[in-house]
């Protein structure tokens, strides 16, 4: 039996929208679940127990940038991922396949892996499918993502193809360099950029090899937004029903919701930490820009129908001083509240679908957050 199991439990009457049960070995995951990504094993201005707080079932850590520093023999050694940042629940971890796409000219892929220059110091390091298993499995996630390569958007059709077969080549090595199934479940990755047929292709491909789960790669990576719903319009239904099926990198709400109405029930994005780091908050009523003069004498939580600390104990005034004063408290607060407005938001998506009224409550917050 796979270390990740996945349960459907219910399915919208009128959309794809689902409701299902994910379980770990650190824990029960309710899905659809917003992950919240820690990258360097931390979620950037959080504590471990305030990232709870928010209602974060599961975080996200990155392979790339843990095997450059500290070192995945360093994580192993002090017991694992999860001991190492003192965090209980379930951990995904991405297999470094989109950070290496991300390095542009610093990198070069070939049937081996990907060689590249470190972000860090310009030293020349490689990335295999076996080396990418081998630091997931030192690190001890849950969730193992295969190695793949993520083409550019605007990648030619034979470009892709050749892709797509490679990132399927390399799931197959993958597979054979896992070692650890009863702890550890690997899924694996569909890609095919923009071509209903090649997507088509990669997915027979991918869930050939019968795995816990599976993501849809090569979407939300700068391409119009039409484009994204072009594929997402049939892009999970091509993956089995019993199957979780993950979008990586959307964390927007109006992504979020298009995902989940389509068939979707895992998603992750450094959006809402990123932004809150600028002075951008989520509310109900859509974004908030701290910054701005006319929250000076604003003695409002930054949203009322917030439930989170921040708005329990802050007023719009007070954020916006530590945020013009240059206090990293501002970071910290900022970043509470956006992943609790997430977490809340994905609450009330999972009780939409189980009430059948999941078009209902996206068009009450469409409204409400002014996308209509």
């Amino acid at each position: 039996m796979p270390a990740v199991t996945f349960q459907l439990h219910k399915a919208d009457v009128r959309t794809k929208a689902r409701r299902g049960t994910l379980t770990t070995p650190h824990g029960t995951i309710e899905t659809p679940v917003f992950m919240p990504v820690g990258t360097a094993a931390t979620v950037k201005a959080m504590k471990p127990e305030t990232v709870r707080e928010t209602g974060a079932q599961i975080i996200l850590a990155n392979t790339y940038h843990l095997f450059l520093r500290p070192g995945s023999d360093i994580v192993r050694e002090a017991g694992g991922l999860h001991r190492f940042m003192n965090w209980d629940g379930p951990i995904l971890t991405d297999s470094g396949g989109y950070q290496v796409f991300s390095l542009g000219a610093m990198r070069k892929i070939s049937e081996e892996g990907v060689a590249f220059a470190s972000h860090i110091d310009g030293s020349r390091r490689m990335l295999t499918p076996e080396k990418s298993i081998r630091v997931q499995q030192d690190l001890g996630s849950d969730i193992m993502m295969a190695f793949d390569e993520c083409a550019p958007k605007d990648a030619s059709r034979e470009y892709i193809e050749k892709s797509q077969a490679l990132t399927t080549r390399w799931l197959e090595r993958c597979v054979a360099a896992q070692t650890d199934t009863e702890r550890q479940s690997l899924f694996g990755i569909m890609q095919g950029g923009f071509f209903r047929d090649l997507r088509e292709e990669s997915a027979r491909a991918v869930t050939s090899f019968d795995l816990p789960g599976y993501a849809i790669g090569g979407i939300s990576v700068g391409e119009d937004k039409a484009d994204y719903l072009d594929v997402l319009d049939y892009a999970p239904d091509l993956l089995p029903e019993d199957k979780p099926r993950y979008v990586m990198g959307i964390g927007t709400p109006d992504y979020i919701f298009e995902a989940v109405e389509r068939g979707v029930d895992m998603f992750d994005c450094v959006e809402p930490t990123r932004i809150a780091r600028h002075g951008m908050a989520m509310t109900s009523r859509g974004r908030l820009n701290i910054k701005n003069a006319r929250f000076a004498h604003d003695f409002d939580p930054l949203d009322p129908e917030c439930d989170c600390y921040v708005c329990r104990n802050f007023s719009r005034a007070y954020l916006r001083h530590l945020f013009k004063a240059g206090e990293i408290l501002s970071h910290m607060l900022l970043s509470e509240h956006n992943l609790r407005f997430l977490s809340r938001m994905t609450e009330g998506i999972r009780r939409a679908i189980d009430e059948d009224r999941f078009p209902e409550y996206k068009e009450e917050f469409y409204r409400k957050y002014g996308y209509e």
